[in-house]
């Protein structure tokens, strides 16, 4: 009989995050910014743009005097800066981008503008001498004062805060960035974990021929893509046997080495080589060591103080059954890596989702049920013509004409399949954990449950074709 209370996620979630604290900062250049959370503002040290800039390729004007003939007294093009004055009756070539000429206020674009044939002067013998190549045009439309004119500053103003402390840093972030001159970035530190499987007959994924017993390690190398695609700086420590000696070596390896976390798999559980509790309750502070879920119930966490600034290592040990470790993972460790690495909001995402098919209930513990998540008008499990309207899988009805107008559609999630806690394929293509309440009996097609989110949206399978807005 275990020791350790039994406890909801939610509470096992709010435990290890209550132990989770905010990395220090750390400086890194724009190019080792993106995933990054900024760890203070950034300020602009200049107005952008700097000088009244075109926003179109045309003639730069003065508004009041309207449409007509103009002489053209000048160019301004991007990059330049020549020292044109635009004059009432005279207007300016001007670029994209360019400053506008002094005098000038409003930017005519270029369709709006005729070239008109260069006038002849007489020569000194007598004849015609053209003059310079549209020294003339002819305005058609009258410009509005301001017109196609990007002010000082109005894009970016001197000590506006661009990025805020506690964002991320995305593309477009760095982009911005880019733009201010921001180089060099105060971030937060992206947490060190340690990732460790323990087990006799655990071996390396190269074993090509198992001998009785074994089993190629899925959960070290599963558990260090998930934690680098979480944002953290990995590292390996291989396959500890279960021999205390050794896993407690493994135990120093981290501390030495200044991990924030220790993940581990294995051992967590009540037979009498099940040794990694022992060893935690020695060196540290178990905090739960039984969880209310399926699966993962064996899921344990505890606290090592390490050196003298009473620094603390937070360690996690999942259950060894794969699909067990990689729920427990994502549902607790994955919201104390956010937090660590300075996420406002450490949670997953929940969304809601109707089911594609019927899920049975277990009474004994709420469900963490693996399923890729699919947009559609439609239940994508269902059958394309059925004889019977009344099957359990049919899609509820939809308004008339949901697909051509692009309403009715939603979330649908559909079930990877057997969920036993040893069947990887499980997880193969999930990008969301169904919240499935312990209950008896079965959760019906078309019933809606929340579900978390654990991979991104953008790869989502696609049912069909969602149409574009009315009138795109």
């Amino acid at each position: 009989m275990s020791t350790y209370p039994m406890i909801s996620i939610e509470l096992a979630t709010e435990i290890a995050l209550s132990h989770a604290s905010v990395l220090d900062h750390e400086t890194v250049s724009l190019q080792e910014a993106r995933g990054r959370v900024l760890a203070a503002n950034v300020l602009a040290p200049d107005n952008h743009p700097a000088f009244r800039a075109s926003v179109k390729d045309g003639y730069a004007v003065i508004a009041s005097d309207g449409a007509g003939e103009f002489e053209v007294v000048g160019e301004s093009r991007a990059g330049e800066k020549d020292p044109i004055t635009v004059t009432s009756g005279k207007v300016a070539y001007i670029t994209t981008g360019a400053p506008v000429p002094e005098g000038a206020d409003s930017v005519i674009q270029i369709e709006d503008v005729i070239r008109l044939p260069a006038p002849e002067a007489s020569s000194t013998d007598g004849g015609a001498v053209p003059l310079p190549a549209a020294s003339q045009v002819r305005i058609l439309k009258a410009a509005k004062q301001g017109q196609d004119i990007r002010a000082i500053g109005s894009d970016i103003a001197e000590g506006q805060v661009v990025l805020a402390a506690g964002e991320t840093v995305g593309t477009a972030e760095v982009g911005l960035l880019a733009t201010v001159g921001a180089v060099s970035l105060s971030v937060y530190r992206r947490p060190r974990v340690a990732v460790l499987s323990t087990g006799d007959e655990v071996v390396e994924p190269s074993v090509q021929h198992l001998a009785p017993g074994q089993v190629r390690d899925s959960n070290r190398a599963m558990l260090l893509a998930a934690a680098a695609q979480a944002g953290a700086v990995v590292t390996d420590l291989g396959v500890a046997r279960d021999q205390m000696g050794q896993l407690e070596g493994c135990l120093d390896r981290a501390i030495a080495q200044g991990m924030d976390i220790l993940i581990t798999s294995g051992g967590v559980s009540m037979g009498d080589r099940d040794l990694l509790k022992p060893l935690l309750e020695r060196r540290g502070v178990i905090h739960f060591g039984r969880v209310l879920m399926k699966p993962g119930k064996p899921l344990t966490f505890a606290t090592l103080e390490v050196g003298d600034s009473g620094r603390k290592m937070l360690v996690f040990g999942l259950p060894g059954n794969p699909v067990s470790s990689c729920v427990c993972f994502q549902l607790v460790v994955v919201p104390c890596l956010h937090k660590m690495s300075g996420w406002k909001q450490s949670g997953l995402r929940r969304v809601h989702a109707r089911l594609a098919s019927s899920l049975r209930l277990d009474p004994e513990r709420p469900e963490y049920h693996r399923a890729t998540l699919v947009w559609c008008s439609k239940n994508p499990a269902a059958p394309t013509s059925s004889s019977d309207p009344s099957s359990a899988d049919a899609s509820p009805a939809l308004p008339a004409a949901a697909g051509e107008t692009g309403f009715g559609f939603e979330l649908w999630a559909l079930s990877t399949g057997n969920q036993i806690s040893s069947r990887l394929l499980s997880a193969r293509s999930a990008n969301a954990i169904l919240e499935i309440p312990r209950a008896a009996g079965t959760l019906a097609a078309g019933s809606v449950v929340s579900a978390l989110l654990i991979d991104d949206l953008q790869m989502m399978p696609i049912q069909g074709l969602v149409p574009a807005t009315l009138g795109f």
